[in-house]
């Protein structure tokens, strides 16, 4: 798996690292119908070519190398990145399930504003 969008996107859906990505590959986009619903933005990881034009992009921190690299308390989201796939309902739903889920039993993280987020994950 290649990179992985975490919680600092919550609450952010900053579409800097769309704009930067070579191959189209983070998702929902704006023009795209579940950009107003979704509650993080995706990296799908078939699509993605590892390039990391996305890292620097993002406002947040909100984005790791690797699965291995993805702090513990956010091991949950590498599994909705794995999921979602931009356009299949069944396949956003259970990403933004996970999602839902990451919010629900991390109160503590959520409640750091997302700019300041990735530094709590350590």
């Amino acid at each position: 798996m290649p990179f992985v969008i975490t919680d600092p996107c919550i609450g952010t859906k900053d579409a800097a690292c769309v704009d930067v990505c070579p191959v189209d590959c983070i998702h929902p986009r704006k023009d795209e119908p579940e950009f107003a619903t979704a509650t993080i933005l995706y990296i799908h990881p078939e699509e993605c070519i590892d390039c990391g034009a996305c890292v620097p992009a993002c406002p947040v921190a909100a984005i790791y190398d690797s699965a291995e690299s993805t702090p513990a308390s956010q091991k949950a989201l590498v599994e909705a990145n794995a999921v979602y796939r931009a356009g299949e309902p069944d396949a956003v739903a259970r990403a933004e399930a996970i999602v839902k889920s990451h919010i629900e039993t991390h109160p503590d993280l959520i409640a750091v504003p997302p700019a300041e987020r990735a530094a709590a994950h350590a």
